[in-house]
């Protein structure tokens, strides 16, 4: 018997993500058990040209970067621009189909499946809540070790509270009430972000936060 992939945000042809990245529209994030609870996602922002703050993420990369969850490919566009071997995959048809016409090569496809290069990118960048995908932190930060070279750096963004750290049953819903089915899902704030990478042996070199936003720089 053929076992169906998990849904996971951003796949489903008709889903709400697509339409929103057609309209540069907003979404919701929902957690299915706290009726009422919702974050606003703003879709527009990913389909903008890199801000300051993404551009400053590429400050020192010496080698190939790979965006997990790339969406419409602003990281990329903006890695071109500065010379740098860039790859993004999304489990999107939609936004990788953006990506591409924007000019970053980005493929369709889950970051836990085979990768091209695996185990030899310099830097996985894993922003815009990213963190979230599959709703085991841990999971996907030993996934990206796997990607990049030995030494090589995994940069996070996580939630503004640095003390969350939650998994959940997540569905995304668009301004006009369409939603998605439910899909596993996680907040991680910097504290949690720091045990979660020590479990799978990853070495945190540095965090900050800029314009409200905070990341974490990891090594492999």
């Amino acid at each position: 018997m053929t076992m169906e992939a998990p849904v996971s945000f951003g796949a489903g042809g008709g889903e709400p993500y697509a339409r929103a990245l057609r309209t540069d529209g907003r979404l919701r994030l929902t957690d299915t058990s706290r009726p009422g609870s919702a974050v606003t996602l703003d879709v527009g922002r990913w389909s903008a040209a890199a801000d300051r703050v993404d551009r400053s993420l590429l400050d020192g990369v010496d080698g190939p970067v790979i965006d997990i969850g790339c969406g419409p490919g602003r990281m990329l566009v903006a890695a071109r621009t500065l010379g740098i071997p860039a790859l993004g995959v999304d489990v999107s048809a939609d936004a990788v189909a953006i990506a591409q016409r924007s000019g970053g090569t980005a493929l369709q496809g889950s970051v836990f499946d085979e990768v091209p290069d695996e185990g030899h990118w310099d830097t996985a960048l894993v922003i815009d809540g990213n963190i979230g995908i599959g709703g085991d932190p841990a999971a996907l930060l030993a996934r990206c070790a796997e990607i990049v070279r030995v030494g090589g750096r995994i940069v996070v963004e996580t939630h503004v509270d640095r003390s969350a750290d939650r998994v959940y049953t997540a569905r995304v819903v668009d301004a006009d009430g369409h939603q998605s089915e439910g899909f596993p899902w996680a907040e991680v704030g910097v504290d949690a972000l720091l045990d979660h990478a020590e479990s799978v042996g990853l070495v945190a070199r540095q965090s900050w936060t800029a314009s409200g936003r905070t990341f974490c720089e990891l090594v492999a």
